[in-house]
């Protein structure tokens, strides 16, 4: 059974900061193939969305709806809705994911 796949607005956002960040510290072509290993992750999410582990973060507040998957230098974490994927954030690895989750609260 596949799983359809959602970008939520701040996952969007994500992707044009990263996009900003990659394209203007190393090149167009250091976007694309990150871009395309984040492609082929999230389309593996489809078929296997159990796939990602619970992050360590998250996993302490007991919310295993949530999972990660790594992508490159990249975060994509993600929570399993009956059949539907929703993606809330792509991050770079090296980011404070307890900061990014504040951060996050604190703009709703």
């Amino acid at each position: 059974m596949r799983f359809q796949v959602v970008f939520l607005n701040s996952a969007k956002l994500d992707l044009q900061e990263l996009k900003t960040c990659i394209t203007k510290n190393s090149g167009q072509q250091a976007w694309q193939a990150s871009y395309g290993k984040l492609k082929e992750a999230v389309h593996g999410l489809e078929d296997f969305p159990l796939k990602g582990k619970v992050p360590e973060e998250i996993q302490s507040l007991n919310l295993t709806q949530y999972r990660q998957v790594i992508s490159g230098m990249n975060r994509i974490i993600y929570e399993i809705r009956q059949q539907t994927v929703f993606i809330h954030i792509v991050c770079d690895t090296r980011k404070d994911m307890r900061s990014l989750l504040t951060k996050r609260l604190l703009r709703i």
